[in-house]
C-alpha cells in the first residue's frame, strides 16, 4: 500500500502522523510544498494548478491512495481532483466543525486561512452542522501558517490575531493543519476551550480505504 500525503509544507506532517499511527506497514511519500505556502492566499486557479501538479507527481509514484492534508486545497479543490482522477483514492481534510458541533459545545470558534474562511465547503459545514443554541464564529488568520512554516514571528503574529478576540469558547477548531503545531500557543489563549482539529477523522477514513483495497 502506497499512500501520498501533501501539504503547503510541514502542516501535513501532523496528519501523516496520525495515520501512521493507524497503518505503520504501509510505505509512503510526503510532499511539503513549503514554496507556494500559504494554500490559503491563492488565487482558486493558481492553488488548483499547484495541486494538479503535486497529484501528478503522487500517481506517477505509484501512490494507491492520495491525501490532501490541507483544509484550503480540500475545501477549493477536492470535488474537482475527483472529477478529473476518477480512479484515485483522495481523501480530504477541512476543518472539523461538525465534530465540534456534535461535542455539544454553545460556542464554537473556528480559525482557518482566509482561503478556507471564505470557501463554499465551509458555508456549506456551517449550515449543516450549527444547531440550535450553539453559535459558530470564523476567525480568517492571514499570515499565521506562513509564521509556523517559516518559524519566523509566530507568537507575534498570533497575538495580533487575537488580542481583542474573546477567550470564552467552548471548543475552538484548528482549520489548518499548520495550527496543529502550535496547539499550545493557541491552548494558552482560550484557556477553557476544547481545541480540535479532523486529524484523527483523516486517518481513520485512509485506514478504511485502505482496507477496501
Amino acid at each position: 500500500m502506497k499512500i501520498g500525503v501533501f501539504d503547503s509544507g510541514k502542516g501535513g506532517t501532523t496528519v501523516l502522523s496520525a495515520i501512521k499511527k493507524l497503518l505503520p506497514d504501509a510505505e509512503y511519500y510526503y510532499i511539503a510544498d513549503s514554496k507556494n505556502c500559504p494554500y490559503g492566499e491563492k488565487t482558486n486557479q493558481e492553488l488548483l494548478k499547484i495541486v494538479k501538479d503535486i497529484v501528478n507527481k503522487l500517481i506517477d509514484w505509484g501512490a494507491n491512495i492520495i491525501v490532501v492534508a490541507c483544509n484550503t486545497a480540500t475545501t477549493k479543490c477536492i470535488k474537482i481532483l475527483r472529477e478529473d482522477y476518477p480512479d484515485v483514492c483522495f481523501v480530504g481534510t477541512e476543518p472539523a466543525i461538525k465534530l465540534a458541533s456534535k461535542t455539544g459545545a454553545k460556542k464554537i470558534l473556528v480559525m482557518a486561512t482566509p482561503g478556507t474562511i471564505e470557501s463554499e465547503r465551509t458555508a456549506q459545514l456551517l449550515v449543516e452542522s450549527e444547531k440550535p443554541g450553539q453559535k459558530i464564529e470564523l476567525l480568517a488568520c492571514p499570515g499565521l501558517a506562513y509564521a509556523i512554516e517559516n518559524n519566523n514571528r509566530v507568537d507575534e503574529v498570533l497575538s495580533g490575531l487575537l488580542v481583542d478576540h474573546p477567550k470564552d469558547y467552548d471548543a475552538v477548531v484548528l482549520g489548518c493543519t499548520h495550527y496543529s503545531l502550535i496547539k499550545d500557543k493557541i491552548q494558552n489563549h482560550f484557556k477553557a476551550a476544547t481545541l480540535i482539529d479532523g486529524n484523527d477523522g483523516v486517518a481513520r477514513r485512509v485506514m478504511m480505504l485502505a482496507n477496501q483495497i
